[in-house]
């Protein structure tokens, strides 16, 4: 009984995280808008691209977040997976400091996702550019790596 409390207490928990960053999301947005200053197409990208990583819960919120932004990069990830948490720093940073937005995939939670991406270890990071996979990275990279394939194709 305590199991399914708590994972009931989980997905409502998760729906309300997911409601506070598209709420954030859209008054980025809107804030950009009403400004009116002339901003470059990549600097506009950046301000509506979330700055924390999203923690997918669904299919159908991964596939959404593929399709809404240009360029994305998919964190494939177990939480036993102790190269998994080394990367955790530097995929944070990623969505913080560059023009692509980060998607986490768990891959427990998300078996289907997993294996359709054909993930077969972990970390596993894939880019995204215009709804194509374009890179795929097995294994822990280096944050300036991460970044300059990032920028190949946000510039």
């Amino acid at each position: 009984m305590s199991d399914s409390q708590s994972d009931s207490d989980l997905a409502d928990i998760r729906a309300q995280k997911r409601s506070e960053l598209k709420q954030k999301l859209t008054e980025d947005t809107e804030d950009t808008e009403d400004t009116g200053d002339d901003t470059t197409n990549n600097e506009a990208t950046t301000a509506k691209t979330p700055t924390d990583p999203i923690h997918i819960t669904s299919a159908d919120e991964f596939n959404a977040a593929v399709t809404e932004h240009d360029v994305v990069l998919v964190d494939f990830y177990a939480d036993w997976c102790g190269p998994c948490q080394m990367l955790e720093p530097t995929v944070k940073s990623l969505a913080a400091e560059t023009a692509a937005t980060v998607l986490k995939v768990d891959i427990d939670q998300h078996q289907s996702l997993a294996q359709q991406y054909q993930v077969r270890g972990v970390p596993t990071l894939l880019l995204f550019n215009d709804a194509e996979t374009v890179e795929q990275i097995v294994g822990v990279r280096d944050e300036s790596t991460l970044r300059s394939l990032i920028q190949q194709y946000t510039q």
